[in-house]
């Protein structure tokens, strides 16, 4: 039978009580289609451990796309505020637009009807909780009467003349290129040291939210710290991987171990024991293992084939070559790699080299010339060759980092979906990329990933006969 108007008032009351009290009842109150999980009832017992004064410093390290920042960036603020009002918040992340987004969705819910039940005008609080009139900005909005509300600001920015009760820094890396620059990684370490933690006020607290990009990110120095200085700041540490040691998802109902082993498989085990297992670690010039190239007669008919041109600066001893790879893309995803030419040469000769290659290789085959710095005109000088008129001859602009590069072939390689065309070049091409990216050169390495550009992005159109 349906409940009286007395039991659904009685209801009412006794959920808008839970949600005053627990952050998932206060998420399910404001969010009802959240998806409860096992391991956000985890995070949620640490995030109130944080707003009961327990933990004051908390790294949460969980795989993407698992709710950690809609738990720990968007309610858990939310409900902090009506449980403490006086406390000024900072939230911070990679930019100041995602920040700012963040704040602008944990503004809204401050303002949302189910918040003012539980904390606003609409509950029984002695004190309701809404936003001040005059401090109601994306930037910077405050709780009227009192000192609590939020700052969003991008890692890096200056947040001057703020302190903070409660800071929460939400993925300060925004991706492998930026985590793989140490000139960013350190810029990051020192807004840190110089700028956030300088903010707090006596006994607040901080909340690392992050994706572990690499072993010596944000979370990683602060770790070593912590543990090379007793009187640092000492932290605990939430990692749930996306597959535990006992080999079960973290979240089987959305990421089942089957869909996670078909995620590992696109991506590769380094970024996935990064990105996914919360385990970061360094290459240590294994991008590549000599096992995972397939060496094959020839290959299939009817490919599509492309050769990029990596070009070399220089011809001192010291600099690296110029390198031609000619690639293939197959129906069933395997990467096809039939020639490499290899050299150092200034450019007249790299010119003639690349003219004779392409001749030999046939009009079909699309040539991609790499244009940075000193590269940039050298396709135009191709394309005013006669003998060339019938080739198609494309500048390709590389602006990411080589292992970003490398990443997505080397997941494929990891899959065994790269297969060399048997050839001289074989033997010099697989000790390169094996001693990637730590060797001496990574021209050829390079060239096929210019090759694997062309192919994946739009660059040429890849075609079967």
């Amino acid at each position: 039978m349906p409940s009286s108007p007395v039991q659904g008032a009685w209801i009412e009351r006794a959920k808008r009580e839970k949600a005053r009290r627990g952050l998932l009842e206060f998420t399910t109150y404001t969010f009802p289609t959240y998806m409860l999980a096992a391991h956000n009832r985890v995070l949620a017992a640490k995030l109130e451990g944080v707003e009961r004064g327990e933990i004051r410093r908390l790294m949460i390290f969980m795989p993407p796309r698992h709710g950690k920042t809609e738990l720990a960036g968007i309610r858990f603020p939310a409900w902090y505020l009506g449980r403490h009002p006086d406390h000024p918040i900072i939230f911070a992340s990679y930019s100041a637009s995602l920040a700012q987004g963040k704040s602008r969705e944990c503004r809204n819910l401050v303002e949302s009807q189910r918040y003012q039940n539980v904390f606003g005008r609409f509950s029984c609080v002695d004190r309701p909780v809404s936003l001040a009139d005059d401090r109601r900005s994306v930037q910077a909005w405050g709780i009227e009467g009192r000192r609590g509300g939020m700052l969003a600001a991008g890692v890096g920015g200056g947040i001057t003349g703020y302190g903070a009760k409660l800071f929460i820094i939400d993925d300060p890396h925004k991706n492998r290129q930026e985590a793989n620059s140490a000139t960013i990684r350190d810029a990051i370490w020192g807004w840190y040291g110089s700028t956030a933690r300088t903010r707090l006020e006596p006994g607040a607290a901080v909340i690392l939210i992050q994706t572990r990009w690499h072993q010596d990110d944000l979370a990683g120095r602060l770790l070593r710290l912590a543990t090379s200085d007793a009187q640092a700041d000492q932290w605990e540490v939430l990692h749930m991987p996306a597959i535990g040691e006992e080999g079960r998802a973290l979240w089987p109902e959305r990421y089942p171990l089957k869909e996670l082993e078909k995620i590992k498989a696109t991506i590769g085990s380094w970024e996935f024991e990064a990105l996914y297992q919360g385990r970061p670690r360094p290459r240590e010039g294994a991008l590549f293992k000599r096992e995972w190239f397939r060496i094959v007669d020839r290959a299939p008919e009817g490919l599509h084939w492309v050769r990029y041109w990596d070009l070399a600066a220089t011809v001192k001893e010291t600099s690296d070559y110029t390198a031609g790879a000619r690639v293939a893309l197959g129906e069933d995803g395997t990467l096809y790699i039939g020639d490499l030419v290899a050299g150092r040469w200034e450019w007249p000769d790299a010119r003639r080299v690349i003219t004779s290659t392409a001749l030999s290789d046939g009009r079909a085959v699309d040539v991609g010339i790499e244009e940075a710095m000193l590269q940039v005109g050298m396709t135009q000088e191709l394309r005013r060759d006669p003998r060339l008129a019938a080739h198609t001859i494309r500048g390709v602009r590389c602006e990411k980092d080589k292992v970003v590069r490398a990443n997505p072939w080397a997941a494929r390689a990891e899959a065994g979906k790269v297969a060399l065309v048997q050839g001289a070049w074989i033997g010099a091409f697989i000790a390169e990329a094996c001693d990637f990216p730590l060797g001496d050169h990574d021209d050829q390495v390079d060239a096929v990933s210019g090759a694997v550009q062309m192919l994946t992005t739009g660059e040429v159109e890849v075609r079967w006969a």
